[in-house]
């Protein structure tokens, strides 16, 4: 067995873990830092719309066009009065993008560029987007993003509680905030590939914290029965049992996407890649930090509000605390499971509890 599928293995059987809820305020302070980064990236950079929000105009130039990318930026900008995208393809011709303008001044652009590149006018596709129509698009994006949170927060309530569907949801909201704040502050625009992106990771996210929230579910169904563990217990134990499936499946995502992003983008210059890409990217990343570090942990502090786990927790701390005294049990006070022999719980070195082994003062012997 390789190393990461045995060390799958131990952390599944609770052998070896991490108290990743036990420290769960370093995690919500990182998280809180880099959504503060981003709603400043947002506030201060704002979102580079792309012609489907905000209406424009895109021309594209014959094949083997003779001017550069700057040049083209140049000619756009002086003929719109207006910022310009401009991108070279693979067969030398040029994508002019510029937004925000009239449509009935398209004409007149197309003209004007047509005498700087030294190109016939005729030659020069030009598609054009109307501001009504953009509007449109971006409503119709967030009206999808918003029925898509109101039916993950609806099935989550139903299929397990409404604490694990607030908790996605604040997860969710997590990995939103800060996909944009990183196009906010990479510059990279908006369009409706992005959006289709935004949506894919988000469904990403929650496959994760789903089947962290699964198997929480399965363990805690009589939790309140005994006093070994606490919930947070059981929780940080749900966690590490899937760590590594939820290891492994971000990183065969990320592959592939950042195939797109550092080498269709970046190398190979095709920059119509990173609108989709770098959304894909940095919600992947995201969706799978919040899924461990956010959601489940949050859920235990929302569980351990209640009355009947604030009095579990006092139950196996007083335990514990019997057990590090080394005194005695009272007559008839173990139940059941406290009898058997357990695996050792996943927790953090404050609430570790201590082992017990069976046969406590039989002979070693052979029996005559």
């Amino acid at each position: 067995m390789s190393k990461l599928g045995n060390l799958g293995a131990r952390l599944h059987r609770g052998e070896v873990g991490y108290d990743f809820v036990g420290n769960r305020k370093i995690w919500y302070g990182i998280s809180i830092l880099i959504t503060i980064t981003a709603i400043l990236g947002l506030a201060v950079r704002g979102l580079n719309m792309g012609i489907e929000f905000q209406g424009g105009a895109v021309f594209t130039t014959p094949k083997h066009t003779a001017a550069s990318v700057s040049q083209a930026e140049s000619y756009a900008e002086g003929a719109s009065g207006h910022d310009a995208i401009v991108q070279k393809l693979g067969d030398g011709s040029l994508r002019i993008q510029v937004a925000g303008i009239d449509t009935d001044k398209a004409d007149q652009i197309k003209e004007k560029l047509a005498g700087d590149l030294k190109v016939d006018a005729e030659k020069i596709n030009a598609e054009l987007v109307g501001p009504s129509w953009g509007e449109q698009i971006a409503n119709k994006a967030w009206q999808g993003l918003a029925i898509f949170m109101i039916l993950v927060v609806v099935y989550l309530a139903i299929a397990f509680e409404w604490r694990m569907a607030l908790a996605a949801l604040v997860a969710l909201i997590h990995d939103i905030t800060i996909t944009t704040g990183i196009y906010a502050l990479v510059g990279f625009e908006v369009t409706p590939g992005t959006v289709i992106g935004l949506l894919t990771i988000l469904g990403y996210s929650l496959y994760d914290t789903v089947v962290v929230f699964d198997s929480l579910k399965e363990q805690t169904k009589d939790i309140t029965k005994q006093t070994k563990w606490t919930y947070s217990d059981v929780a940080n134990r749900s966690i590490n049992s899937t760590l590594v499936r939820s290891i492994n499946t971000t990183v065969v995502a990320l592959l592939p996407v950042a195939g797109l992003l550092f080498i269709g983008g970046g190398v190979l210059g095709a920059g119509m890649l990173n609108d989709i890409s770098l959304s894909l990217f940095v919600g992947l990343a995201a969706g799978a930090y919040s899924s461990i570090f956010i959601a489940t942990p949050l859920v235990a502090d929302l569980k351990e509000r209640e009355p009947a786990m604030r009095a579990l927790r006092k139950r196996v701390l007083a335990k514990r605390a019997q057990a590090a005294a080394g005194e005695e049990l009272p007559a008839g006070g173990r139940t059941a499971d406290e009898a058997e022999d357990a695996t050792p719980a996943v927790v953090g070195p404050r609430n570790q509890p201590a082992s017990r082994g069976r046969g406590r003062g039989r002979p070693s012997g052979k029996r005559r």
